[in-house]
């Protein structure tokens, strides 16, 4: 079975430096293993960036630790350029954007804690999966 294509919301990056027992974290320690593909943009780092400063009250990393962690995942992850938008699709404008990145990357799947937010994506073929599902599907948690 070939790898999945994957975009993977902020929240699941949150909740992986938070803590290093979720399926959050394991997920985060299987890029680069083949077992999926990981798709990004400019969009999305930036908010990964934006939103790991701001909880740093909550995880304890620095500025330093952040900018390399993010860095990390910018070399793991597979970029790319947005140039056709979608929007508005989502109730939430503010993850049109993600919506967008897994259309053009062509992905299977969002992976997010939240998925009322992205109800309606499957007339793009698209799947909205938590963490913890993803996992089990692709036999990643063992």
């Amino acid at each position: 079975m070939p790898a999945q294509n994957i975009v993977i919301d902020t929240n699941v990056v949150v909740s992986a430096v938070r803590s290093r027992q979720g399926a959050s974290s394991k997920l985060l320690s299987l890029m680069g293993t083949n077992l999926f593909e990981f798709h990004l943009s400019v969009p999305l780092v930036l908010e990964y960036e934006e939103v790991l400063q701001r909880q740093q009250p909550f995880h304890g990393l620095s500025d330093e630790d952040i900018f390399r962690f993010v860095d990390a995942l910018c070399n793991l992850g597979i970029k790319h350029e947005i140039y056709y938008l979608w929007r508005p699709q989502l109730k939430d404008f503010k993850d049109d954007f993600i919506l967008e990145l897994a259309i053009a990357a062509r992905c299977e799947a969002i992976v997010t804690f939240n998925l009322k937010d992205f109800v309606g994506i499957e007339p793009f073929g698209l799947r909205v999966l938590t963490p913890q599902s993803f996992l089990t599907e692709i036999g990643g948690l063992s």
